[in-house]
């Protein structure tokens, strides 16, 4: 997939660098959990979520809030003068 070795292919992280034992979080879920009797065999699935380098819950929020907007908001601009620029009307005003 992705073929002809255009696209660098990602390095995929060895399950066992993530252990849900080191992370506050799940170790608290999985205390919870336990008092109902249940238990999460999936938890190590969401370590990577709390891994340092994802940052933090509101810099991931941010991330995905804010993606893009380097590139959108000139285009955006650009798009807006050009239509200036040209003459471009798409209210259509005064075409009774």
């Amino acid at each position: 997939m992705g073929g002809h070795g255009h696209h660098p292919v990602p390095e995929i992280p060895c399950y066992t660098k993530y252990k849900w034992e080191t992370v506050p979080e799940l170790v608290k879920l999985q205390k919870d959990l336990g008092k109902l009797g249940l238990k999460d065999p999936w938890a190590r699935n969401q370590v990577w979520r709390y891994h340092p380098g994802f940052g933090t819950k509101l810099q991931r929020i941010l991330t995905c809030c804010f993606r893009g907007w380097k590139v959108g908001v000139p285009a955006f601009l650009i798009t807006i003068a050009a239509e200036k620029a040209l003459g471009i009307d798409y209210g259509g005003h005064g075409h009774h």
